[in-house]
Order: structure tokens, then C-alpha cells, then sequence
């Protein structure tokens, strides 16, 4: 007995530590097993940020991706959106993993969804927005040092084109739409780009729908149970 309770005292701890190092989280119910991740703050991709910033380092998200499309016992995967952007290749990058999974996938933006974030919220195959979240879109720009010739600027035009194209590709928002809101002016205090809330993203055709935790976690599990069923007719089938 004791060394039961030891084990399931030892497995508790390694749980705590996985949130407390990546943020994110395995949950098992009746309705099946789901895993969820967090991205919060700045997207850090090659370059380390200031200790005291809020980061979700590709390097821990991109791993636990992969690891719940190859896990047999994770049936869906929630990803928690609170971002206020960061490196754009990283960024990219964890939302074609999550665009390219099988299984069900749902995000939920909570707080801001800005810049990169706006890619990562778009694509799972079903997206959230909380009635209280704003997402932040704007023209592709860096800071520190930049070489000042055509060729960087056709460079940035490039990324912002990828960015643009992924958006569209998984949302229902057209591309007139995307620079639309990129270029607008007046809604940024000596900015460039838009200010769009819960209820403007879902009307444009960025987020599918307003909803809370609850929303988001009930349509996983709708998600998860079709394709149980999906399975199960597959596999009758078959023999």
C-alpha cells in the first residue's frame, strides 16, 4: 500500500512540474482524454528574451505537438491563447503542426491574440474567442537593426504574404479582408493595423465562434465522439 501511494504521489509531482515547465496539461474524464496546452506571452523562437518576460518557447511546444498526434490514449487537443506575439518563423511553425494534426483540435483565445497569435488561434479545426478577448493584427515589422535596401522590405512583404495566406487558408476571413485590418489606420495609437474584439472576429470570418471554457471543451468532446464513431464504422467495415 505504501508503495502505491508513493507512486501515485511521484506521478502527481511529475504532473505539477510539466505544468509548471511548459504550461500544459493531460486531462482524462468519460468523455475521453485530452490534452491541453498553453500559449502565453511572447512566442520565443532562436533568440532567448529577458528572464522577467512571459514566453512559450517553440522548443517545448513543438515536441508536445508531435507527442499527442503519436499518442494513442490522447484523443483531442485545446490550445489556450493569451499572446501578445513574438517570433514569427516559431509562431508558423507550432501552427502548422496543430494545422497538420488528425486529430480534433480546438483554440480558445483568452485575453489578446495578437500579431503571430492570430495564425495560432486560426488553426486548430475549430476556433474560440472569449466575449472579453481582442485580437491585435498589423503589418509584419522587426525591431533592433535592419539593412536598409529593397531587398528587406521584399523580405518583410514575403513574410507578411505567408502570414496572410495561412490566415486565410484556415479561417473563413478572405485575404482583402486580413490587409484590410493590417493597413487600417486610426485604430492604433501611431500604428498601423486593428483592434478587432470578440464579436468583430467572429463577423469578418476569423473565429468561428464566441465562447467560453465550457464551449471550447464541449466541442472537443463532440469533436473526439464523431470520430469514435467515425472509427467505429470503419472498423465494422472492415470485417
Amino acid at each position: 500500500m505504501e508503495n502505491t501511494e508513493n507512486k501515485d504521489e511521484k506521478q502527481e509531482n511529475e504532473a505539477q512540474d510539466v505544468v509548471t515547465q511548459t504550461g500544459s496539461i493531460t486531462a482524462r474524464s468519460s468523455r475521453g482524454v485530452i490534452h491541453c496546452i498553453t500559449i502565453i506571452g511572447q512566442v520565443e523562437g532562436h533568440m532567448e528574451l529577458p528572464a522577467q518576460t512571459k514566453t512559450t518557447k517553440y522548443e517545448h511546444i513543438i515536441p508536445q505537438i508531435t507527442a499527442v498526434e503519436e499518442d494513442e490514449e490522447i484523443e483531442g487537443l485545446l490550445v489556450l491563447l493569451n499572446t501578445v506575439g513574438g517570433d514569427v518563423e516559431a509562431g508558423l511553425a507550432i501552427a502548422e503542426l496543430i494545422a497538420g494534426m488528425q486529430k480534433p483540435t480546438v483554440s480558445l483565445v483568452l485575453g489578446g491574440g495578437h500579431s503571430i497569435g492570430v495564425p495560432l488561434a486560426v488553426a486548430s479545426k475549430r476556433s474560440f474567442i472569449a466575449p472579453s478577448a481582442a485580437m491585435t493584427i498589423h503589418p509584419v515589422r522587426m525591431t533592433g537593426m535592419v539593412i536598409a535596401v529593397p531587398q528587406t522590405y521584399e523580405y518583410f512583404q514575403r513574410i507578411q504574404d505567408r502570414i496572410v495566406r495561412f490566415i486565410t487558408t484556415h479561417s473563413h476571413i478572405t485575404k482583402d479582408g486580413v490587409l484590410r485590418l493590417m493597413m487600417e489606420t486610426g485604430e492604433l495609437s501611431g500604428d498601423v493595423g486593428t483592434i478587432v474584439g470578440a464579436e468583430r472576429a467572429v463577423d469578418c470570418g476569423l473565429i468561428d465562434a464566441v465562447g467560453s471554457l465550457s464551449d471550447a471543451l464541449g466541442c472537443l468532446h463532440d469533436m473526439i465522439a464523431a470520430r469514435r464513431a467515425e472509427k467505429t464504422q470503419e472498423n465494422q467495415t472492415k470485417t
